[in-house]
């Protein structure tokens, strides 16, 4: 992602956490998608938790992608979280087509 920082790192149970910072624009969502794509597709863990605390914004574009994230986990039996929205990116994140019990910890 380019606008963007990212971090991602394994804790020792195996989940995959990828964190972002700042607004999540559609300059970043070709990085976004490869990102989650090879996670889910690739190193598939058994969980991923997509850590959303600090991120501000989100554009449609990211929401749908996150929102495809979560379906191609189940497809692929990796469980997608969304951790630590605020309650209004939580209701977008539901809106685009996130399982409610998908999202964790809304802040």
């Amino acid at each position: 992602m380019t606008a963007t920082t990212v971090d991602i790192n394994t804790r020792p149970d195996g989940t995959l956490v990828i964190h972002p910072y700042g607004v999540l624009d559609a300059a970043d969502a070709v990085g976004l998608r490869r990102t989650l794509v090879q996670a889910i597709r690739h190193t598939r863990p058994l969980r991923l938790v997509m850590d959303l605390a600090d991120v501000q914004d989100l554009d449609p574009i990211n929401l749908g992608t996150l929102a495809a994230a979560c379906h191609l986990g189940d497809d692929h039996q990796v469980a997608v979280f969304l951790d630590h929205s605020s309650a209004s990116l939580a209701d977008l994140l539901a809106a685009a087509g996130v399982p409610r019990h998908r999202l964790r910890h809304i802040t």
